[in-house]
């Protein structure tokens, strides 16, 4: 059902590509975990208003997260992922940094 509301498939989503922050430092990856209380419309939301996302790009995002379970969002160095993860998990996310890779 799910496939079919965004006409897309789980093959499809994967090719989403998460632009990379110039910044300062090593790179990181923030990454959100699938939850059982938002909604993708919240999610694809706050990604468009925090991540600077394209609605296309967040419904992708949204998905990986559903199907896998978490999801790489953006990919900079720790001091500018710092206040983006900390706005998701204002807005009920879970977010979390992981640094190298």
């Amino acid at each position: 059902m799910i496939n079919e509301l965004f006409n897309t498939s789980v093959e499809e989503v994967e090719e989403v590509v998460v632009e990379d922050d110039s910044g300062t430092g090593e790179k990181a990856q923030l990454i959100v975990y699938n939850d059982d209380h938002n909604t993708f419309d919240w999610v694809i939301q706050c990604f468009m208003d925090i991540l600077g996302h394209s609605n296309e790009q967040s419904e992708q995002l949204a998905l990986i997260i559903h199907f896998k379970g978490k999801a790489t969002v953006k990919t900079a160095p720790k001091d500018v992922l710092k206040p983006k993860k900390d706005a998701l998990i204002d807005r009920g996310l879970s977010a979390v940094i992981e640094e190298g890779g």
